[in-house]
């Protein structure tokens, strides 16, 4: 079980890199997690550019697949997370490279494959569960015309 919520989500879409952002929240309130450690699995863990709050090591890799990191907190500035509060939370952000082969926001699904925090899984929900958005949408013919058509019949209105 998961003793803390993690969140991630992508902040800036830029032309090539992605900048997300992840924020680690402890709701215990009896519950201070030193030197605390989040594993993270994604596909586009092997194009980090910058790691901006956090340290970053990346997992050995497993043949090509290098999908798998571990973020920490810096030393004497956000390795201790507190227990739920104010001071109950630590951030950053993280830059990634685009590379269009290994990950796109198809159907909208950017988030982590798997998330551990000190060794503890935090259940994600399936990929189909998440609500995304459609690749195209239809025109409505009807919403085209309406400012023309009410133009329209003001102009008649007036004359009369």
């Amino acid at each position: 079980m998961c003793p803390v919520r993690v969140h991630w989500h992508v902040k800036v879409n830029y032309k090539d890199y992605w900048r997300v952002k992840i924020a680690i929240t402890n709701f215990n309130y009896r519950m201070n997690h030193t030197l605390w450690t989040l594993a993270v699995q994604h596909p586009n863990l092997n194009n980090v550019t910058q790691v901006f709050s956090f340290d970053y090591k990346s997992v050995a890799p497993y043949g090509s697949i290098n999908d798998t990191g571990m973020f920490y907190g810096t030393k004497f500035y956000n390795d201790l997370l507190m227990e739920a509060g104010p001071s109950g939370n630590v951030q950053s952000e993280v830059l990634l490279q685009k590379d269009q082969k290994t990950f796109t926001f198809k159907q909208g699904w950017a988030f982590p494959r798997k998330v551990y925090f000190n060794g503890d899984e935090c259940m994600l929900p399936p990929p189909d569960s998440y609500p995304f958005l459609p690749n195209s949408a239809r025109v409505n013919l009807a919403s085209l015309w309406t400012l023309p058509l009410t133009i329209l019949i003001l102009m008649f209105i007036s004359i009369w």
